[in-house]
């Protein structure tokens, strides 16, 4: 017994391993937080860079005044330069036209191109915020830029799916009252 007691005494009385014991124990939550860091990192950069592609999409559409079928893929297009090196694949790019019929914030699709999902359907309603609606003139357009990019984490610890990241953006038209997109065959 007394033998057991002095083992217990030397045991208890060491200190040389607890380094490496406290290290072992902290070691695993360090590589998780490390990972989650990197994965959190990663997601915001690609989300800044879906801004920016959303708002390039916008701002190039509107710069015309008469779209043909390939303005509309090089508009499209140009998502994907600016997503670099991002892969453009997990995004759904859509750029649209609506009316907004006497300031009343009744809003229509007057066209839509979509690339890698679906443009919207052509005379369906769509929600225009508040402020966007109120106008003096008779009919107001606008180009309504849509990105939503599907975020997979490289580790993928923490969430089972994809992360849907996306943005929108309304601008009016510059070079003109509205944009005719010729394959449509929409006027204004």
């Amino acid at each position: 017994m007394q033998k057991i007691r002095r083992l217990y005494d030397r045991f208890s009385a060491s200190t040389g391993g607890i380094a490496a014991v406290e290290f072992a124990m902290i070691c695993p939550i360090l590589v998780v937080l490390c990972l989650a860091a990197f994965d959190g990192a990663r997601a915001i950069a690609i989300y800044m860079k879906v801004r920016s592609a959303t708002y390039a999409l916008g701002a190039i559409t509107n710069q015309y005044t008469t779209i043909q079928s390939s303005d509309m893929t090089s508009i499209l297009g140009a998502t994907s330069t600016i997503m670099a090196p991002y892969s453009i694949t997990p995004a759904v790019i859509t750029i649209s036209q609506i009316s907004i019929i006497n300031g009343s914030g009744n809003a229509k699709v007057i066209w839509s191109a979509s690339q890698g999902g679906t443009a919207r359907t052509l005379g369906s309603s769509i929600s225009v915020p508040s402020g966007l609606a109120v106008s003096t003139t008779p009919t107001t357009y606008l180009i309504f830029a849509e990105l939503r990019y599907a975020y997979t984490p490289i580790f993928g610890f923490f969430f089972g799916t994809a992360i849907q990241l996306s943005d929108n953006l309304y601008v009016t038209p510059r070079s003109s009252t509205c944009i005719v997109y010729v394959v449509d065959g929409s006027s204004c």
